[in-house]
Order: structure tokens, then sequence, then C-alpha cells
């Protein structure tokens, strides 16, 4: 007895964010049809040129725009950046730096920090743990 497998397909909108890529700056037949497994590994593997243009000159969807910028998505929200950004349009705000930019960069560097501190604590215990479940066994 066989299964015939069907293959998996998504979203555009799921495809464009895995491609990171702005689902409305997409060729029409790719927002209005469905994007198969196979499919997104060819576009991963061998982008035509429309991606390679759109990850080149944007839009760019948020979560690219700020991670271009240094900063979170919601530090966007906060500066009230709502849209979609061209590869021009970020470097013309990291020419301006503009004061919440700047505010949301030191805020971002200070959530890094504290992610890497609160990394070495949970080692530092679990080394901790070892130790003292070695000094049991023996």
């Amino acid at each position: 007895m066989t299964q015939h497998q069907t293959a998996q397909t998504m979203k555009p909108a799921t495809a464009a964010k895995k491609l990171g890529v702005y689902l409305d700056a997409t060729p029409a037949d790719f927002r209005e049809g469905v994007v198969s497994r196979a499919e997104l590994n060819a576009l991963q593997t061998d982008p035509p040129e429309w991606l390679r243009e759109l990850r080149r000159t944007g839009p760019h969807p948020r979560p690219v725009v700020a991670a271009k910028l240094g900063i979170s998505i919601s530090g966007l929200a906060r500066g009230g950046v709502t849209d979609a950004l061209t590869t021009e349009q970020i470097e013309a705000l990291k020419d301006e730096n503009p004061e919440w930019l700047q505010q949301e960069r030191a805020t971002q560097a200070d959530v890094r920090k504290e992610n890497v501190r609160i990394k070495e604590m949970h080692a530092e215990k679990a080394e901790k743990a070892a130790k003292a479940a070695k000094t049991q066994d023996s």
C-alpha cells in the first residue's frame, strides 16, 4: 500500500516572511498563489532577480528594517516608523541619526548586555550544580 504525500504549501505572506521580503513588493503571481516547500527552497538557494533586487533595495519589512537599524521592532514603532522602508531610506535614517534612534540603539545594547549577563548567570549556576552533584556522587 503506497501513500500519496501532498506537497506542503504555505500562504504567500508566510513565504515572504521566511524570505525576509515585504509581501506587497513581491510580484503579483507570488502574492496570489501558494508556495510549496520545494518552491521556497528553490527561491532561497537560487533567488530570481526580483528577489535579489528586493533584498538589495527594498522595501524591507519591519523585522529587516529594525535589524538594519540595530533596534527592536517595538523601537521602530516608538520611533514612529510603521511602514516598510527602502535601503535608501534606512541609510538616510542612519545618517540623520535622530534622537529616538540613538535612544533605541542604547536600549537595544542594554538588552543585549542583560541577556549576556543572564546567560552567564545560568551557566554559573549549572556549573555549581554539576560540581555539587559530582561531590555527592564521590
